[in-house]
């Protein structure tokens, strides 16, 4: 069964700093056997990223 885990990261108002977190953050969730699945961005300079594992059914 795939399950999902959602990451907010930190107010970023440049696209550089919002790159590095999203970066940083998804070769972490990955040594964890997570898989970035998507992200948005928010109008607060936040993003929302959600990392997959397992295999879907």
């Amino acid at each position: 069964m795939k399950q999902y885990k959602a990451v907010v990261l930190n107010y970023a108002p440049r696209a550089t700093s919002m790159a590095e977190q999203l970066e940083k953050t998804a070769n972490e969730m990955a040594q964890q056997g997570y898989e970035l699945v998507t992200f948005s961005v928010t109008n607060s300079a936040k993003a929302i990223a959600v990392f997959g594992i397992g295999k879907a059914d």
